[in-house]
């Protein structure tokens, strides 16, 4: 989920099936399911299309993913912080070449590496499947809108912070800080998206 498709898309099987190379059995199938999970519409007699997200649907995403995130947080305080702390370092890394790169693309990956990092460590399957699906529907929302992301020693300094507040078991921070970040990001996206002041 790149944004190669920009919302509202038709999405053809048989060129698709093409650009992807597979056939169009396992490609309907898993085109239904990106229907059941929102990511596509179906339109009786027209066809699929990449779903179009509007200002609601950006707060929702985020009020989910903020909530979901949250309930991982408080999981991960309760356990084994010094493993979690451990795993935020991977992706903390990977933010730190992107950044030095300029690969905006490998940072966006990395900071979702981060969020889906920290909902790993809760143990909680149903909270990672569920970030899995926000996740993915968050980088709808950031292509959709051309969302620009802060500069990147800001966004790694954010997520150093996230991860600081963890690792000194400062839960009030620590959900200060999530809550602040994602309402940044909408903020942001919103910004981009026309008429959604």
């Amino acid at each position: 989920m790149r944004g190669t498709f920009a919302p509202g898309t038709q999405l053809g099987e048989v060129d698709l099936a093409g650009r992807l190379g597979v056939s169009r059995g396992p490609l309907r199938e898993a085109m239904q399911r990106l229907v059941a999970e929102g990511l596509l519409r179906s339109e009786r007699h027209r066809g699929l299309f990449v779903r179009e997200l509007g200002p609601d649907d950006v707060r929702d995403v985020y009020l989910a993913r903020t909530a979901v995130e949250r309930a991982a947080a408080l999981q991960v305080l309760a356990g084994d912080r010094v493993a979690a702390v451990a795993a935020l370092e991977v992706p903390l890394g990977a933010m730190t070449a992107a950044a030095a790169a300029g690969d905006a693309v490998a940072l966006a990956d990395s900071d979702h590496d981060f969020h889906a990092a920290l909902v790993a460590a809760s143990g909680s399957p149903r909270l990672r499947r569920m970030t899995d699906g926000l996740l993915v529907e968050t980088r709808m929302c950031l292509a959709a809108f051309q969302q620009t992301a802060p500069p990147a020693p800001a966004l790694l300094a954010e997520h150093e912070r996230l991860r600081d507040a963890l690792r000194d078991g400062r839960t009030e921070l620590l959900l200060d800080r999530l809550a602040a970040h994602m309402d940044d990001a909408v903020a942001r996206i919103l910004a981009a998206m026309p008429g959604a002041a």
